[in-house]
């Protein structure tokens, strides 16, 4: 059964926190530790929880200019997910597209002043690249080839009217990346994980 808009609405309702600023990165048959060692990354104690990666994320030394990104881990089948509170490390191609050498990278992002992205990317080339609440203007390499599954997952075309279909934006994003991946982002997934955690300068 295809993912829409529609089955993510959960995550403002029940991580509140997490759901005003927040990168979401799935990347195939790629270790945790691998992972974070391509972004230049170092380990940090691991985490239990969203509220706990949120303190986390918020606690990391100098904040205030984001020196430092904080990022939080786990394996889900053969893919592994990368939550970065207030981060963008996922959707930064100058990072993301390195990183992806060898795999599939899938990654969304929103931040608290409406700022958004989704980056889909294969062995360090961008195929799909665009802001989820304006989805007509996309670039990468193959920037038509979810069109479909872009409508699908909700979210909203300048051709169509929704009264809601904006506002779902970040929630179709969720959507899009379980479409490319298989995984389906769950409460209970981020409620009950032990995160392996780390960071990595985000210049």
């Amino acid at each position: 059964m295809t993912a829409t808009a529609a089955d993510y609405t959960w995550i403002n309702k029940h991580f509140p926190d997490l759901a005003e600023a927040y990168c979401f990165t799935l990347v195939h048959n790629l270790a945790p530790l691998a992972v974070l060692a391509r972004l230049g990354g170092q380990a940090e104690p691991p985490q239990t929880g969203v509220t706990a990666i949120v303190d986390a994320a918020f606690d990391l030394p100098d904040p205030s200019d984001n020196a430092r990104q904080f990022i939080a881990m786990t394996t889900v089948r053969e893919w592994t997910l990368l939550i970065e509170p207030n981060g963008y490390l996922g959707v930064t191609e100058e990072r993301a597209l390195p990183a992806s050498s060898g795999t599939r990278w899938v990654s969304h992002f929103v931040n608290i002043n409406g700022h958004d992205a989704f980056l889909w990317a294969e062995d360090t080339t961008a195929r799909l690249s665009f802001e989820p609440g304006v989805p007509d203007s996309r670039w990468g390499t193959t920037p038509n080839e979810l069109l479909e599954a872009m409508h699908r997952s909700g979210f909203q075309f300048s051709d169509e009217t929704s009264d809601t279909a904006e506002q779902l934006a970040p929630e179709a994003a969720f959507a899009l990346s379980e479409h490319l991946t298989g995984v389906r982002i769950t409460p209970e997934l981020l409620n009950d994980t032990t995160f392996i955690c780390g960071s990595a300068q985000t210049g």
